[in-house]
Order: C-alpha cells, then sequence, then structure tokens
C-alpha cells in the first residue's frame, strides 16, 4: 500500500485537506469517491436518491449527506451536517451549519494523486474539536481507500 502523509489542518481557513497517491487509475480512484456502494465499502454506509440527498452512517450515528457538485472524473463535493439527526426523519443537511468536502482528482504516471478538502468548520458549534476530529478521520479513511482500491482487482 502506497504511505501517504497525514491531514493537514488550517486552522486560519478552517481547513483541513489531505493528498495522497494511489496506485490506481483515476476512473478506479473516482469510482470509489462517487459509488454510494464504493464508498461504503472504505467510508460510511452511503444512501443517496436521485437527487443525491441521503445519508452517511457508522454504527454509532448517522448524519445527512448531499451532492453538492461533480464535474466527472475531476472533482466531486459533498455537504454534511456533523450534528446527528433523527433516522426516521427527512435527510436534511442543514447548509448553515455544515462543512464541504471536495475531492479532487489528477492522473499521475504512477495513478492518481487525490486531494479532499474540507472547509465550513467556523458554521460549526465547536470548530477546533471538529477541524481536530476530521483531520485525524481523513487520515484513517482514506488510507482505508487507498487500501481497498490498490488491492482490488
Amino acid at each position: 500500500m502506497t504511505n501517504n502523509p497525514p491531514a493537514v489542518v488550517d486552522e486560519a481557513a478552517f481547513t483541513v485537506r489531505r493528498t495522497i497517491s494511489i496506485a490506481a487509475p483515476v476512473q478506479k480512484v473516482w469510482s470509489a469517491v462517487t459509488n454510494p456502494e464504493h464508498i461504503s465499502r472504505w467510508f460510511g454506509q452511503v444512501e443517496l436518491d436521485e437527487r443525491g440527498v441521503g445519508t452517511i452512517a457508522w454504527p454509532d450515528h448517522v448524519l445527512p449527506l448531499r451532492l453538492e457538485s461533480i464535474d466527472e472524473p475531476r472533482s466531486v463535493s459533498y455537504r454534511w451536517t456533523n450534528d446527528d439527526f433523527n433516522p426516521a426523519a427527512p435527510a436534511v443537511v442543514d447548509d448553515a451549519h455544515s462543512t464541504v468536502f471536495t475531492f479532487t482528482l489528477e492522473a499521475t504516471d504512477e495513478g492518481t494523486l487525490l486531494t479532499v478538502v474540507e472547509t465550513g468548520f467556523q458554521t460549526l458549534e465547536h470548530p477546533a474539536a471538529n477541524l481536530a476530529s476530521h483531520s485525524e478521520g481523513w487520515t484513517i479513511e482514506l488510507d482505508k481507500l487507498v487500501a481497498l482500491v490498490e488491492s482490488a482487482e
């Protein structure tokens, strides 16, 4: 598995960024960050309707998720509300209190350079704690993505 540096926090800009190399073609990485079935294999369990609205779930919590923009195969952005919500209620992202994470893909001679940037932490109740938590999260989750994509045939 390709060894990559951890995510980096920019406290002044309220962002988390991580750039990683993946020894796999762009199309394979693109599928891993846009197809809910594939995302669910390395991140959280994703369910999106035809409008790109849904949820991302882990064993201990569920968050509303919405596809914000897509420029195949270069970039895709998602918005999520970082507070648990009632899964029996409709999944609604709170635009005023949410963050956006964008995956940008670039083909390289070795495969794909993937950058994730998450913005909007200043809108959350505890920005510093969320920056630290999401920095750790992107480090862990993207390492899972690299392992999955590089090992899959």
